[in-house]
């Protein structure tokens, strides 16, 4: 039975019995050039989806950023529905819409009823379109949130011939298990991008029972020097304030040395966050560059006040 609810091609819709005028006035809305949609329905994330595997034959899959969304992995905003298959003539090419032309041997598997890449190729698809930080926090997401192992990806990677595999072995050397957030990803590659020591992730400190005492999100254990992101989360919601007053408490009593980073930090200053981590760490004895290797500045380059 036709369903104008879900996206439906124009031809589909021509042969229900929808007359042109119709279908191009106000009752119905196009999401991609030849895929439309009734006007009550609001385009969203998965509506632009199966309309862009409407327009290519059976067998095409999302991939790219769309494949990991679909996974609901973190992947910036990106203004295409990337659509794959594995012959050059299947691809269809619409406004809003990027094709790609996958290798036959391409994994496809289907997630949420979605067919998509396979997650090994897709993070391959990400080291091809996204610059190295963005890949690296995705990889951090994929382990946190399809429970698997840095090891394993690294692994697979390897076994890969793909064209871009080097890129996304080189951004899975980076990978690593147990991070919490995107930004506490981007806030370690910070650090290891301008040559710090890459700290721990995770770091938990125990009691005599093994009871869990203090929990931070990056540290260097033997110098007790804890990295923490902090988001506008904590200062709105009262039980977190209260939570992040009694573990500083804490913090204090075992002699550990916090440094609490906001967004700004990492988007706008990123080389403050670096100083105040350099002073931290030489206060306690650990060697840091005197000056910061620059490769950090092509992925943090943070913003210029205006003069």
């Amino acid at each position: 039975m036709f369903d104008d609810r879900q996206p439906f091609t124009r031809a589909d819709g021509l042969g229900a019995g929808i007359p042109r005028n119709v279908l191009d006035g106000p009752k119905y809305s196009r999401i991609f050039r030849n895929v439309h949609i009734s006007s009550a329905v609001r385009i969203e994330q998965e509506q632009r989806f199966s309309g862009a595997l409407l327009l290519h034959p059976e067998g095409a899959f999302l991939s790219h950023t769309s494949g990991a969304r679909v996974r609901r992995i973190a992947v910036p905003d990106d203004p295409f529905v990337h659509v794959s298959v594995t012959d050059a003539k299947d691809r269809r090419w619409s406004p809003g819409l990027k094709p790609h032309v996958a290798p036959p041997h391409t994994e496809v598997v289907v997630v949420d009823g979605t067919p998509v890449s396979g997650l090994v190729r897709n993070f391959i698809e990400l080291a091809a379109i996204l610059p190295l930080v963005d890949v690296v926090v995705a990889g951090d997401d994929m382990c946190r949130r399809l429970n698997i192992r840095a090891a394993w990806l690294r692994a697979q990677l390897a076994k890969s011939k793909d064209y871009w595999s080097p890129a996304a072995r080189y951004a899975a050397s980076y990978v690593r298990n147990g991070v919490g957030s995107p930004m506490e990803s981007r806030l370690r590659m910070l650090l290891v991008l301008a040559g710090f020591p890459e700290p721990e992730v995770n770091v938990e400190i125990r009691d005599e029972n093994g009871d869990v005492l203090l929990q931070f999100d990056l540290g260097y254990r033997r110098a007790k020097v804890a990295i923490g992101y902090d988001g506008r989360r904590h200062v709105e919601v009262v039980d977190d304030w209260e939570h992040d007053i009694t573990r500083r408490d804490r913090t204090d009593d075992a002699a550990w040395r916090e440094v609490t980073v906001v967004a700004s930090g990492v988007y706008v200053d990123p080389l403050s966050t670096l100083d105040r981590v350099a002073r931290a760490l030489t206060s306690r004895g650990v060697e840091v560059p005197r000056i910061y290797d620059p490769e950090w500045m092509r992925h943090f380059p943070g913003r210029r006040r205006a003069a």
